[in-house]
């Protein structure tokens, strides 16, 4: 070979190789960066068309399940609200850090800090009989809403619109929280993170939809064993069943804006609801009628279109999950695990659930759950499985079924819910008996199997420190030391040069928030997460915020 041609060839080599890396860098930078959509319905167990209910007609999730994976086995760590909102957007076991009482204070949407208020009689007591006034769980440093590490790694976060968190959510969480507020209001340049909550399915529907035209007959619907078949429970789950109808319409009204704007093909769309079903035994229980729940994860390209997943799945990794998708690695102290993307953690075996306070009604129970069996340990076993609670009692067939129970009127299956005390320990087998109301607990056949599942909450309630052995007054008065809501210290500016300004808060695990110019005096707060450079003819104001503290006041430089 001629020393020329040797040299032509290795010429055309390198136009060959740099042809192909500039190619492979346009593909890359042409990429447009995943969206997430979350789609959060209320007060829903898992009795969508996709899951096998024919009863209701929900075609745009049933699409959405055909071209997703359908998770069999998610549950809520909570079967009511606000304690599964906190370790949703916390990725934390609210037992864990004091915040599984329901509710701590009037938190449902975003105040600013100056709309807070806090009542210190509400006229509900602990299990100690001392008052509880309304407060906002402090949670550990480290602890923050897991929205702020997809806002520092430049994510639009934005929030329509419900919170719920046991605490009032900082200001920092979220680019905003309204109930107007769409993805088309993510800037151009943004990648964004976005939550469509409905309220369509919530328990108080059942009484405030009563008026609407029903879309499902009461002569069509499914019982559980544990109703009696009267009128009330036949309207009553006609109105459950036409609100979910209802939820679903609204669901391929938002799938259609993304199409519409392009977008289904670089977002990942997420629906789930909050906890287990709304009407007795289902919200606040404790097993599987309340914890249970559908959860859908669309892929851009209907990566594993159809797929069923089996795995034990709980709502606190529906963050993580979200991280690891967008290949951002979760903190370590996450109770919630990813379960899909880069960062995927091995499957759980065990799903675990708590019950303690609602409103008026104090009670413990603490469940373990495989996706067959239901374990729970009944800590106050005195007490009502169903207990008086004037906000459910506003839905006809609740109330019904309580003056019938107050009259012996109730048999079977419907009188065993409304046992007068509890057995310290419940067994089911969700394959042989799906509506929870054969305690096998006593059958010896099973008494290997309970005695891993008994350990297994033992094990899981030392390793979180279980807060719920403690009235609450003692865990409110060590978030708020004499009763007194801890404020953040406000924000100091350290100006290094060249506009270049730091921003600090003595206040450890404090965050802090900043506006410029014509976004002061706003409700929005752009996200400090490292030094940033202000012009010299810009203002620029401050202000920081602890999850349970009071914010800083606002400072400028």
């Amino acid at each position: 070979m001629t020393t020329l041609n040797f040299t032509t060839k290795m010429l055309n080599l390198r136009i060959i190789i740099l042809v192909f890396l500039l190619t492979y860098s346009c593909s890359k930078t042409s990429q447009k960066p995943l969206n997430v959509v979350w789609i959060s319905c209320e007060d829903m167990g898992p009795i969508l068309g996709s899951y096998g209910n024919d009863r209701i007609k929900t075609p745009n999730l049933d699409k959405l399940a055909a071209e997703g994976v359908r998770y069999t086995n998610a549950y809520s760590t909570a079967g009511v609200c606000a304690p599964s909102r906190f370790s949703i957007i916390t990725g934390m076991y609210s037992a864990r850090l004091g915040a599984h009482n329901m509710r701590t204070g009037d938190y449902h949407n975003y105040k600013t800090p100056e709309e807070v208020t806090y009542r210190s009689n509400i006229g509900v007591l602990d299990k100690a009989g001392k008052n509880i006034p309304e407060y906002e769980v402090v949670t550990p440093e480290y602890v923050k809403p897991f929205t702020e590490i997809l806002r520092k790694e430049g994510y639009y976060c934005a929030n329509n619109f419900k919170c719920d968190y046991q605490f009032n959510a900082p200001f920092t969480a979220w680019d905003e929280v309204s109930s107007t507020v769409s993805f088309r209001d993510a800037p151009k340049d943004k990648p964004f993170f976005y939550v469509w909550n409905t309220l369509l399915t919530h328990e108080s529907r059942i009484w405030e939809r009563k008026n609407e035209p029903l879309t499902v007959l009461p002569e069509d619907v499914i019982i559980p064993s544990y109703f009696p078949d009267i009128p009330e429970v036949r309207n009553d789950i006609a109105r459950k069943y036409s609100n979910i109808e209802a939820m679903d319409k609204k669901v391929g009204e938002l799938i259609n804006q993304l199409e519409e704007d392009g977008l289904l093909g670089n977002t990942i769309i997420m629906f789930w609801s909050d906890h287990g079903g709304n009407l007795l035994r289902q919200k606040r229980a404790v097993g599987n009628s309340g914890l249970n729940v559908p959860l859908i994860i669309r892929y851009p390209n209907k990566q594993n279109a159809g797929k069923v997943d089996d795995r034990i799945v709980s709502l606190m990794d529906l963050g993580p999950t979200v991280l690891s998708l967008l290949n951002i690695e979760s903190p370590d102290h996450f109770d919630g695990k990813a379960i899909a993307g880069k960062f995927e953690k091995e499957p759980r075996k065990y799903a675990f659930g708590t019950a303690d306070r609602f409103d008026e009604s104090t009670d413990m129970q603490r469940s373990v759950l495989d996706g067959r069996y239901v374990y729970i340990k009944n800590f106050m076993p005195e007490l009502p499985l169903i207990y008086r609670n004037n906000y459910r009692e506003r839905i006809t067939m609740n109330s019904k079924l309580i003056e019938m129970d107050s009259k012996g009127k109730l048999d079977g299956d419907a009188a065993y819910i409304f046992m007068k005390s509890k057995p310290i320990e419940e067994f089911y087998d969700l394959h042989n008996d799906p509506y929870e109301v054969n305690n096998i607990i006593n059958n010896p056949e099973h008494s290997q199997r309970i005695n891993d599942f008994r350990n297994a909450l033992a094990h899981w309630q030392l390793k979180i420190n279980d807060q719920g052995f403690k009235p609450e007054n003692e865990i409110v008065r060590l978030f708020w030391p004499n009763m007194i809501q801890p404020k953040t210290n406000n924000v100091e500016f350290n100006i290094t040069g060249s506009g270049l300004y730091e921003l600090t808060s003595l206040t450890n695990g404090a965050s802090i928030g900043y506006q410029i110019d014509e976004k002061i005096g706003s409700k929005s707060w752009d996200l400090y997460h490292q030094p940033i450079i202000i012009p010299d003819n810009k203002k620029i104001v401050a202000r920081a915020i602890r999850i349970g503290y009071k914010a800083s006041d606002i400072t400028s430089n």
